[in-house]
């Protein structure tokens, strides 16, 4: 299966109402598209906000959007080149987006505020997940993000479930140290 294929099915799976896999899209295509904003000579506060707004903008568009015989990436990169051109007409000074609701599922969307705070929380955990080893990475985001059991967690490991349980447990801690180091979460929460 290819990149392109293996990614069109993560939009499938969302679609289908598995919005956690949403997250697997932002992991995947966060970073590319900072380097996009940063390269056309945005600071990278204003590249992470335009990043931030991307998604927002994908989710809210994920619904009606079609396989197009090319990566997803593309079509990220469209939402992106047009939001570009709309921070550039504005003549923005300011940081400010009026986001319609993205899914109001259960009818209680939070405001745009609330979804701009939890993109940049978002951007600060993805961040950080990067500076975990590689093992406790991929035990947090099986067991926290993908929601596999500790039995499951450890079958794909290739670890015993008490191990599976302290890697988790060392895991969250060094996590929680690295939030609290970017001034996040209080050290005495550690």
């Amino acid at each position: 299966m290819s990149v392109c294929d293996d990614s069109w099915e993560l939009v499938h799976a969302v679609q289908g109402g598995d919005l956690p896999m949403f997250g697997e899209i932002y992991r995947r295509y966060h970073s590319s598209l900072i380097g996009f904003f940063v390269s056309r000579q945005f600071d990278r506060a204003t590249a992470e906000d335009l990043t931030s707004e991307t998604f927002v903008r994908a989710l809210q568009a994920i619904r009606t959007v079609r396989y197009q015989g090319r990566d997803l990436g593309a079509w990220l990169v469209t939402i992106a080149r047009n939001l570009t051109l709309d921070y550039r007409k504005s003549g923005r000074a300011r940081r400010e987006t009026s986001v319609p609701e993205v899914f109001d599922l259960d009818g209680t969307a939070a405001g745009p505020e609330v979804r701009v705070l939890a993109a940049m929380e978002l951007d600060l955990v993805c961040d950080r997940l990067g500076e975990l080893t590689g093992e406790q990475r991929n035990c947090l985001l099986l067991r926290r993000i993908h929601g596999y059991s500790v039995a499951e967690t450890a079958a794909l490991l290739g670890r015993s479930e008490g191990a599976t349980r302290a890697l988790q447990h060392r895991a969250e801690r060094a996590l929680a140290s690295l939030m609290a180091d970017a001034g996040k979460v209080p050290a005495e929460n550690r």
